[in-house]
């Protein structure tokens, strides 16, 4: 067993490394979990622990760490602080740097997920057409215009692809050539934990990625290996970026539903929403938007619900007469 006198920062170190390669975490995970980890060691710092070792970390010193954050955080951000912790504790018990989980017994505060109100099925059906409906561009040269045109079909793919079958927006910037098999009508995706999962593509989602490829050499830098196996490219032939992908949603957004606030989640949440008041089964969701737990997709369940009492308010007749 190795000495709890190990010093903390050292632990941080391994348990970065377990992270990435055992747990298959990604990069954003790694990084917003040692930066928690680190506020810990500055937190035993600053009481009386000048070299802080895991030693040093107690049920009582964790309790005062969070309670010091809690007092400028949000739940959210307390409930990942938690999470880090315990993760990290729980790594080092099981690699015999700790006889005893000082965590176990801490509480992670309530966090009440609020879910974004959908795009109702007309909205996502105009937003599926806005790339090809975009004004021109101010300067009226033949390569901008062909450019528009090329982006357009990018970008309407993107849009299916959200929609369509669910993908969350790092799912779409990570997809490969190699990943797509339009003949079948299927991806392969890789999610969260680099798990990967076959997802089905619609007949509209297959022709607007059809008709990208068709014009993706126009951007395309076949003798870069570090991307010409990328599905989506930009002007510059480098792999789309989730930012940029969020800038061309919430534009086309705008114009499709005439307000702000329209970001990729949104149209993975319209996917799920719409199957559900489509009938499809709960589990079949899970699988196809690849949550490793079913209570995640039933998160969606409210909105239907709600939508359920629409039509139930409209068509019941005991609704009609304010029967019960």
């Amino acid at each position: 067993m190795l000495p709890e006198g190990e010093s903390l920062r050292e632990g941080f170190e391994g348990f970065a490394t377990w992270l990435a390669h055992e747990r298959r975490a990604s990069p954003r995970t790694v990084e917003h979990y040692l930066r928690d980890l680190e506020t810990l060691a500055v937190y035993l710092a600053a009481h009386g622990c000048a070299r802080p070792v895991l030693g040093d970390v107690s049920l009582a010193a964790l309790r005062g760490w969070l309670g010091e954050r809690a007092k400028a955080r949000v739940g959210a951000t307390l409930a990942r602080n938690v999470s880090a912790v315990k993760a990290f504790l729980r790594w080092a018990r099981r690699t015999g740097r700790l006889a005893d989980d000082p965590s176990e017994t801490l509480k992670s505060p309530k966090v009440r997920r609020k879910l974004p109100m959908p795009l109702s099925v007309p909205e996502a059906g105009r937003l599926m057409e806005t790339p090809a409906e975009r004004p021109p561009p101010l300067r009226a040269r033949d390569d901008l215009e062909r450019m528009r045109e090329v982006i357009a079909l990018r970008d309407q793919a993107m849009l299916e692809l959200m929609y369509g079958s669910g993908l969350r927006v790092s799912e779409v910037v990570g997809l490969n050539l190699v990943d797509l098999s339009l003949g079948h009508g299927t991806a392969r995706v890789r999610g969260k934990g680099n798990k990967e999962r076959i997802v089905p593509l619609g007949g509209p989602c297959v022709a607007a990625i059809a008709a990208w490829l068709a014009r993706r050499a126009a951007f395309a830098r076949p003798d870069d290996p570090a991307t010409r196996d990328a599905v989506f490219v930009g002007r510059n032939g480098t792999r789309l970026t989730p930012r940029l992908v969020q800038q061309s949603v919430k534009r086309d957004g705008a114009l499709a539903t005439g307000g702000g606030g329209v970001h990729p989640h949104m149209l993975r949440h319209a996917c799920a929403t719409h199957l559900l008041d489509g009938g499809a089964d709960l589990r079949a969701i899970q699988e196809l938007l690849g949550h490793a737990s079913l209570s995640t997709t039933q998160r969606y369940t409210h909105t239907s619900v709600e939508q359920l009492m629409k039509v139930y308010d409209g068509a019941h007749p005991l609704a009609k007469t304010g029967g019960s």
